[in-house]
């Protein structure tokens, strides 16, 4: 079986759920090749365990994310029976052009994957789990944090081509900033606030503790709703995006049925929330009573020395 494998880039590097990506593909055996858009990453991908080889598809339309231009420019150089991309906004937009341009069917964000080729996934806000069987040729994306990433040690070949005088250049500025800051739905560790921070400025204070462990920041319903300073992009929950961090913290948020479907599952969960009645801490490992003036500030501390040891 050949895979291939779209690559995810991060602040011009190769985002973690690349690797993630390769040790699902290697579950299932099989030639696995990575094509990194743009460039970004081959020399990472290209030291991943399992990795047979490593196209770096280069070109002006790059530049700035635009479904369209990169799609035309990736999928000549798509020769495998199964395509995986990560269910992040990109991934999934991703996986749907390439399979409408193959003419081969898409699930998305599965959670899991077995030789056949059979995958599930979550659905009802995470209250069922779905089984599907899907003949090859398709494109799966794969939700991070659910694989074991492949290790290091590898050594494939990378081929090096350039489509600038192929593809039309599409500019949108405003997508070419939105990888400014990690997702929520692709982050190991997210820290959310809600209402209970008070004021939108406030999710300064979280902003600060993220950077300081390299977190995403997320947010309720209830804060998205009240300020639109907010964005829904932050959303977690029913209405938002579903996450599986390593780690969840949440800040501020009572925990309504609808913010939980979108991280009970969640490994670990930390709640910070001034009514020990709150029914957060139904689904938090840890619960600490206390406002997040009074916690924040010992929080950022006592994790700013864990990072430093």
């Amino acid at each position: 079986m050949d895979i291939t494998i779209i690559s995810e880039a991060s602040n011009e590097s190769l985002h973690p759920v690349t690797a993630q990506l390769v040790g699902a593909a290697s579950s299932i055996g099989g030639q696995i090749s990575v094509i990194c858009p743009g460039g970004v990453g081959s020399p990472e991908a290209a030291k991943i365990s399992g990795v047979s080889k490593v196209i770096s598809v280069e070109g002006d339309c790059f530049d700035s994310y635009d479904c369209m231009a990169w799609s035309n420019a990736i999928v000549p150089f798509i020769d495998g029976d199964l395509v995986l991309t990560s269910s992040s906004a990109i991934g999934r937009e991703m996986s749907s052009a390439i399979a409408a341009k193959k003419g081969f069917p898409v699930v998305q964000d599965i959670t899991s994957l077995n030789d056949g080729i059979s995958v599930s996934r979550s659905i009802f806000s995470g209250k069922a789990i779905e089984e599907v069987e899907v003949s090859l040729p398709c494109a799966l994306s794969v939700r991070a944090n659910t694989f074991q990433p492949a290790e290091g040690g590898g050594n494939a070949e990378i081929s090096t081509v350039n489509v600038s005088e192929e593809v039309s250049v599409a500019v949108k500025e405003a997508l070419a900033k939105a990888g400014e800051r990690l997702d929520v739905a692709e982050a190991d560790i997210v820290i959310s606030g809600g209402r209970g921070m008070g004021d939108p400025s406030n999710f300064s204070h979280l902003y600060e503790v993220a950077d300081e462990i390299g977190a995403a920041v997320g947010a309720s319903r209830a804060a998205v709703d009240t300020w639109e300073e907010i964005p829904h992009s932050m959303q977690v929950g029913q209405t938002g995006k579903t996450v599986t961090p390593s780690l969840y913290i949440a800040v501020g948020i009572s925990g309504a049925i609808q913010h939980l479907a979108g991280m009970r599952s969640s490994k670990y969960i930390l709640a910070i929330n001034k009514d020990p009645e709150a029914p957060i801490f139904g689904v938090a490992d840890y619960g600490i009573v206390a406002s997040w003036e009074e916690s924040i500030p010992a929080l950022k501390e006592h994790l700013s020395a864990i990072m430093s040891d």
